[in-house]
């Protein structure tokens, strides 16, 4: 018998939560099924049978928050001969002659197998052992769902037998939740559990400005003379490198070329030191389905604009697709977000821990713009907004670097030297 463990997955992640099993409890496996999916705090990660077997017993399951390493199931030994031998039509079809023969009543008496020390534990979902651990209820007493399982609900029914009293004396008292659950006010509305990956993210958010003296400076580009080399260079480009010219490539060259000059935007904070990074890894923010993330274009400073736009578009597909490696979204060292993909016109955005810089990008919007004391143009124009950790970024490198970054897409060419 083989054990299914939760694997290693960095440093930095230490536990997971079962995401889906996609083989149930005596169904046949061969060595390399996909077994489950485990959801992480970044990615999601399947999870193989190491050898061919029955899958005999699922010991954690969907939603269940598990530790690197822990034992979540296991599979009967048996190699292919155990697999063929169960995907039979014969051993198909023995469940069914037992449940309309009369050996029924006999698997009732079965269960007087005793419930071996600790599994109760085992198969209690960590709600439901957190509560029985304030209510001082012990596990093995209470009743188990059709699969064995123990839930908070099967905790807070064992316990409810305990407060009849408030019951009987004020009658209408249990309706008090049950409106609280539909909604303020009796009104309509839904309980949905947060993935780990968003309840991850909602913590970092938080960390992030309780942690760092983040401020927000804006400015706004003239996007005419891009737009002017998109126009006339994005078919020969397109033809030579299979890959459209964006504003990324613009953006991501203009913002290394700014880190040059202003190198502790490049930086972060570790203890009482800095560390200043010689290196351009620059992270682009990503709406996948399951929340925000952020891959990383490694060395940005040495690509060309085609290398730029593939490796962003690469990496775009698989956040998507949820298809990101670990090693894909660690280790960057700024951030872009764009948000005039979705008609922001202005934002503050939250810096990426333990980054101490992020540039966020906006709409692309005609607007007036004065030429001299006579002349105004309609000029297509983007706001653009740079978050940053006042403890080591001050307020006048701050506003430079977001002025260099200005003046670098306006003048593209530039970026060739800069960039």
């Amino acid at each position: 018998m083989s054990e299914i463990t939760v694997p290693a997955m960095g440093e930095s992640i230490t536990e997971g939560t079962i995401f889906k099993w996609h083989v149930k409890e005596g169904e046949a496996v061969n060595q390399g099924d996909v077994l489950l999916e485990l959801e992480t705090d970044k990615v999601n990660l399947e999870i193989s049978a190491d050898e061919s077997g029955v899958l005999e017993k699922i010991l954690r399951n969907d939603g269940d928050t598990v530790q690197i390493g822990e034992v979540i199931g296991r599979i009967s030994e048996g190699g292919e001969a155990a697999v063929a031998a169960a995907n039979t039509p014969a051993a198909k079809e023995e469940p069914k002659a037992e449940v309309n023969a009369a050996p029924a009543p006999a698997a009732s008496n079965v269960p007087a197998e005793p419930v071996k020390e600790g599994e109760s534990y085992l198969a209690a979902s960590p709600a439901a052992r957190k509560l029985a651990r304030e209510q001082g209820i012990d596990l093995d007493q209470v009743n188990r769902d059709p699969k064995g399982r123990i839930y908070q609900d099967n905790v807070k029914n064992h316990a409810a037998p305990a407060a009849p009293r408030p019951a009987a004396s004020a009658p209408a008292a249990p309706a008090a939740p049950a409106a609280a659950d539909a909604g303020q006010f009796g009104k309509p509305a839904e309980r949905v559990r947060m993935s780990r990956r968003r309840a991850t993210i909602a913590k970092r958010l938080v960390e992030a400005q309780h942690t760092a003296a983040m401020l927000t400076t804006f400015n706004e580009v003239d996007m005419t003379a891009i737009m002017d080399v998109r126009k006339r260079r994005k078919d020969a480009f397109k033809e030579k490198h299979d890959i459209g010219l964006g504003f990324m490539s613009f953006f991501t060259k203009a913002v290394v070329g700014a880190l040059k000059k202003f190198p502790y935007l490049n930086a972060e904070i570790d203890g009482e030191d800095l560390i200043i990074k010689k290196y351009y890894d620059i992270g682009i923010a990503v709406a996948a389905k399951e929340g925000l993330v952020v891959p990383v274009v490694r060395d940005a400073d040495r690509l060309g604009f085609a290398e730029i736009e593939k490796e962003i578009a690469s990496l775009a597909s698989k956040a998507r697709n949820n298809t990101l490696a670990l090693s894909e979204l660690q280790g960057g060292t700024f951030t872009i977000t764009n948000g005039g993909t979705f008609g922001s016109l202005m934002s503050t955005p939250i810096l990426n821990a333990p980054q101490v810089g992020i540039l966020g990008m906006h709409k692309i919007q005609l607007r007036p713009v004065a030429i001299d004391e006579e002349r105004s143009e309609n000029r297509p124009m983007m706001y653009i907004a740079l978050s940053y950790d006042h403890r080591i970024v001050d307020g006048s490198d701050a506003v430079r670097f977001l002025v260099t970054v200005k003046e670098l897409l306006e003048d593209p060419e530039s970026l060739l030297l800069e960039g």
